[in-house]
């Protein structure tokens, strides 16, 4: 039996659903850490007396780390597997998170942010592999999308709860508990999380035979698995690793589709979610209910994920994809207007975090699906990495927008007509569409073919 395939093809048992639903809470860490700088920075600075320039390099420290983290440990993830990857990262960042809460300058909170921000980096790279590939090829669209919703609840509750531990226990709280957070998840991990399939039986580490068994079991499988992989050309591909292999013919024009969208989609979604709080409070909202605005746009964002998911179940994952990425940057362009009506600004922000958020799970579905699974590491790595440059100019530009002279509705406006380039970046993946219920080698054989 090869276990890969059985699980593409048969129903999700109720480990296969653990396994999201422990990723997903994977997720939610960095959904919590985004907003546990946004909602302490009016706090720091007024500690360090930092400027609106400063405040965004803050901001950006940990988007810094991220990257650094995507860039480089997914090609680590495809040699020393994703597990290993992730359990290696969870540790960092909950020694991040820790040490955030001891900063004594904004240098040093910087420091230990960019440290956070390389364990975030390597999680994401892990989860969202292991996300796909332990899910069948039916529900794949579906189950990656409830794992990209795991930012928007770690945002929703973790944001909620910022609000009174800020008001109770200071600034500092926040990073405590969001470390504390992280050793949970580490305890969760270490007996419940898989090693990737295919990562065993392409690499084919010490003991691969007893733990590929060891995993058909919990999944409910009692056939024999067979660990031989065929000397064929697919399988060979397969096992090729490198970030070179991300430009080769059949990779090369997907591999700059995702990493442009990425970026714009990433520089969009980290600009609402960092600055919503103090662009809302500049129009004329008070500091506790701009709060609430940005709670309502992580809850959206939450709702979003598992939409564009249903929706991938009907429809090309571009095609849904690039529909959200229309309707996300009007509503960027409209939703600051409405600052001046809280009923609407806050039902607003809940559908722009639905929709901006809904890019970010259509790019963790399309991503891992375009590449040979030898690559799929680096390839959602390298995307993801690429992504956080623009996740890490976001609150730099901006504030230095602010300090510029520029309105928040100058700044808002500009950044939906900054998302309609990543509409334009689609439509160039036609003839490569990735469906979201495509097996993995069939992914690597349409691609040959439209390439």
């Amino acid at each position: 039996m090869d276990l890969r395939h059985q699980i593409d093809i048969r129903p999700m048992s109720g480990y296969q659903w653990l396994i999201i639903a422990l990723c997903t809470f994977l997720n939610a860490l960095d959904g919590y850490d985004v907003l546990a700088i946004s909602f302490t920075s009016n706090a720091v600075t007024e500690e360090f007396g930092l400027s609106g320039t400063e405040l965004g390099i803050v901001m950006s420290a940990a988007l810094v780390g991220m990257a650094v983290g995507a860039l480089t440990l997914g090609p680590v993830a495809d040699r020393i597997g994703r597990r290993n990857m992730t359990i290696l990262a969870i540790i960092v960042n909950a020694i991040g998170l820790f040490l955030s809460s001891t900063a004594d300058s904004a240098i040093e909170l910087g420091i230990w942010r960019i440290v956070t921000g390389l364990g975030i980096g390597g999680i994401l790279v892990g989860t969202n592999v292991l996300s796909a590939e332990y899910a069948s090829r039916k529900h794949r669209g579906l189950a990656i999308s409830i794992y990209a919703a795991g930012y928007g609840i770690g945002a929703a509750l973790g944001g909620t709860a910022m609000v009174g531990l800020i008001n109770s226990f200071g600034w500092r709280s926040v990073f405590v508990v969001g470390g504390i957070m992280t050793v949970i998840s580490l305890i969760l991990v270490l007996p419940l999380l898989p090693e990737s399939a295919s990562y065993l039986y392409n690499r084919q580490p010490k003991n691969a035979q007893a733990k590929v068994e060891r995993i058909a079991h919990r999944l409910g499988y009692r056939e024999p698995v067979d660990l031989t992989v065929a000397d064929t050309a697919a399988q060979r591909s397969e096992q090729e690793t490198g970030i070179s292999k991300l430009f080769t013919k059949q990779n090369r024009r997907v591999t700059l589709v995702i990493w442009t969208t990425f970026f714009v989609i990433m520089f969009a979604f980290y600009f609402v979610n960092s600055w919503t709080p103090r662009l809302m409070h500049a129009t004329g909202l008070s500091e506790n209910l701009s709060m609430f605005v940005t709670v309502g746009l992580t809850l959206g964002g939450a709702i979003g994920s598992v939409v564009f998911g249903l929706f991938t179940s009907r429809w090309s994952t571009r095609v849904v994809l690039s529909r959200f990425t229309v309707l996300a940057a009007i509503l960027m362009a409209i939703f600051v207007f409405s600052a001046q009506w809280t009923v609407v600004v806050l039902i607003l922000g809940v559908f722009v975090g639905l929709f901006i958020n809904g890019c970010i799970a259509g790019l963790y579905v399309l991503t891992p699906q375009s590449y040979s699974s030898g690559l799929r590491s680096t390839g959602a790595g390298w995307g993801i990495g690429i992504g956080r440059f623009g996740a890490i100019i976001a609150p730099t530009a901006t504030g230095a927008l602010m300090d510029a002279g520029w309105s928040p509705e100058a700044i808002y406006v500009s950044v939906g007509v900054l998302i309609l380039l990543a509409t334009v970046a689609l439509l160039f993946m036609r003839g490569i569409d990735v469906e979201a219920n495509r097996d993995p080698q069939q992914d690597l054989e349409h691609r040959t073919e439209t390439a």
